[in-house]
Formats: C-alpha cells, structure tokens, sequence
C-alpha cells in the first residue's frame, strides 16, 4: 500500500502487526465521527491491552506488537481505529528504522494488505493505518502521519488525558507527505484537562517510560509493566517469584498451586514447572513443592528462576495459581505474587489479587524478555476455569 490507499476489509476481525528492527510501543485509539475519543478508555496499549472490540498483545520484544480489531464488536458511534507506534527507546526517530505494517485476517492470519511508510526522518511517533467506516462498510487506510513529540503528541490529539505535562506550546503533527483525500488530519484540540489523580499509582503514561526498580519496592495494579532494571542495568540473576493466599474461611484448608509455564519467541509451550515437576530448562527454574492448605506465615509456594541460565529460546513466562480441589478463588482471601532478588531476599515487586472470581484458576503475573535482554514483569490477575497448569498453557500463551 501507499500513503492514502485504501482497501476493503472482507473480514470482520483483522489483526495490524508492527514491525521495526527496534522494539515499538504500539497502541490503537477508538474514535468517533469527531476523530476524538469517548474517554481515556478508548486507548489501547501495553498497560491498557483490552476495551471493546480492541485488543493489544505484546510480542514480547521478539515478535512484533499487534492491535486486532473486531468490526462486529465495536460499540456503536465509532467509526475509526487508528494503530500508532512509537520507539520504544525515549526520543528516538524512526529515521533509518522504519515500520512495516501488516494487516492480516484474525482468524487464519492471511496477509490483506502491507505499508511501510516512506522518507521518515524525526517523526517519533507515527499513526500508521486505520480501520475506518465508510457508507456501511469497514475498510483499512494507509496512513503514514508522523509526529514530532511522541505517542503523548498522538494522544492528546485525539483527546486523551495524559499524566505528565504536556509542552507548550503543544507541537503540532507533521505529515511525512500530504494525506491523500478523502483523509483529514486529525482536528486540533484546545486544551487537555487531567484527570484527577487516583489513590494508587496511575499507570504510566505512553512515552514516558515504563516503572523500574530505581526507586525500590514497586506495587503493581493489574495490566501495570515494571522493567526489572536497576540503575539502568538489567537485573541479570536469580530471582524468586513468591505465591501467596490464605483461607477465605477459618479453619477451611483450601489446596492451591502455583506453577510458571515457559514459552517461547512464537508463544510455543516450552514446559511447565509445578508440584509434580519441581525443576525444569535444565534446573533453571525450580519449585519449592505443594503446600496444601495455605495455612501459615509468608509465602505458600516459591518458584526460582535463574534469569541468566534461562535458554535462549524461553522468553516468556507465566505464572499461575490452580485450585487443585476445585474450590473457587471466591473462597480464597489475600492471594498475591511477589518478586523477591534471590540473593538478598529484598523483595522487588509485589502484586496484591484484590478482586476474585468463581473460577479455579487465575494467572498471577507474567515476564517478558526484551530486545535488549532486560526482562519486565506485568500484573494479569486474569480468571480461568482450569484446575491443574495444563489447563492454563492456551490461555496463558494468549496472554503474552
């Protein structure tokens, strides 16, 4: 495709990938017939991957990120979806390190359509195509539109809130070259007003950098990202993931277990490492054993992982807990996950459940490795029916 080229979209769920030889942060923006979006609820991106009829899923720095749009499940009033992406790398320019965007059947992953847009040079961020709605039917635009202040620039744009504050004046969008009709540029907005801050950290905003481990001991809220770095370094040693949960009931034994599965680049199951497998990727990862009652101080089950003996090909793990006995985690209270450095015991990320479902299964957290080596970790707390880890092995690779 070229810049302004359209075509026809004979399916109702299409899948963008975005592909850079550097790792993207890639979002989509539900709009209305005003080019603007209903909320803040209408962004779409790493620490906000799921809203009606949109979702995010990170290639985990090995694969590309991709947003999927499904047509049939949009809520009535939009009528447009613009996918963005932006250097993941604060102030980088996609000078030299231009994207390819692949549009794609969601349901057998056949190729539609492909743009890369040309003569890029200090745009860093880039709305790169958009599903529109045009006299009934849905169709995919090649648009190529560069911004100069990153994915903030995009957001407010479009009327997205954002935490840190804007510059002033606000820098307006550069179109790498004039957008063929019947395409507008996006209308300008008058001011951002900022919501009002909440009583737990807010999630960062796109392009101002995700949480690490500088300031110490960080609490995730569910969908939340934290790189595993410490003064820039990535932490490259042993580390523990601890699984914790006591009875919702007194005096009710209830028999959980945690596990962590290992996948692959391709999201391909590698192994899974639980009670009755407590060493896997040669003794990389190691399980403390069962504990079948919840009972007690601290944590209940204790996986570790050799972050800097793990296989090339494990890039991706997750971590579950199951009710072994089939009771639901409505029955459980206080469940948590919390990263500890294994060398210190300090304890580096902790992630309280606070909600709970009927199910029996829930995956905790999952961590991913980058393009640079580093690895980030993110809060799911996603119910699952499934009493034992094979069950979870599907669910858990679409999670990453």
């Amino acid at each position: 495709m070229t810049p302004g080229s359209n075509i026809p979209l004979s399916t109702t769920r299409v899948t963008v990938d975005v592909a850079a030889p550097v790792r993207l942060d890639v979002s989509g923006l539900l709009l209305t017939a005003d080019g603007k979006v209903r909320s803040d609820d209408d962004f779409i991106f790493y620490n906000q991957p799921t809203g009606p009829g949109v979702t995010y899923r990170s290639g985990g720095g090995t694969t590309p990120d991709s947003i999927t749009v499904d047509t049939a499940a949009l809520p009535p009033g939009i009528e447009k979806i613009v996918v963005t992406a932006s250097p993941d790398a604060a102030g980088q320019s996609f000078q030299g390190i231009e994207p390819t965007a692949t549009i794609r059947n969601a349901n057998d992953s056949a190729v539609l359509a492909t743009f890369t847009p040309p003569q890029l040079g200090t745009e860093t961020a880039l709305v790169i195509v958009e599903i529109y709605l045009r006299n009934g039917a849905w169709k995919a635009r090649a648009v190529g539109q560069g911004y100069a202040n990153g994915l903030s620039g995009i957001a407010t744009d479009f009327g997205v809130s954002v935490e840190e504050p804007a510059p002033a004046p606000a820098a307006q969008p550069t179109p790498v070259q004039p957008p063929a009709p019947p395409m507008a540029p996006p209308a300008p907005i008058a001011s951002v007003t900022p919501p009002p801050a909440p009583a737990a950290p807010p999630a960062p905003a796109p392009g101002a950098g995700k949480i690490n481990l500088d300031k110490g001991r960080v609490s995730l809220q569910k969908n939340q990202t934290v790189s595993l770095v410490k003064g820039g370094q990535p932490l490259l040693s042993q580390v523990k993931m601890g699984l914790g949960w006591e009875p919702a009931y007194r005096g009710k034994d209830i028999d959980l277990d945690a596990s962590v599965i290992a996948y692959g680049p391709q999201r391909n199951h590698i192994d899974s490492c639980y009670f009755g497998k407590l060493s896997i990727v040669n003794g990389a990862i190691k399980h403390s054993g069962d504990n079948l009652t919840g009972e007690g101080g601290g944590d209940d089950e204790v996986i570790v992982v050799d972050l800097g003996r793990l296989p090339q090909e494990v890039t991706g793990l997750v971590f579950t807990v199951n009710s072994f006995s089939g009771q639901k985690f409505t029955e459980v209270a206080k469940a948590y996950c919390r990263l500890l450095d294994a060398a210190t015991g300090e304890e580096l990320v902790r992630f309280d459940l606070t909600s709970a479902e009927p199910q029996t299964g829930v995956m905790m957290a999952k961590m991913i490795k980058q393009f640079s080596g580093e690895w980030e970790m993110t809060a799911i707390g996603d119910f699952v029916k499934s009493r034992t880890v094979r069950g979870m092995v599907k669910p858990a690779a679409q999670s990453l």
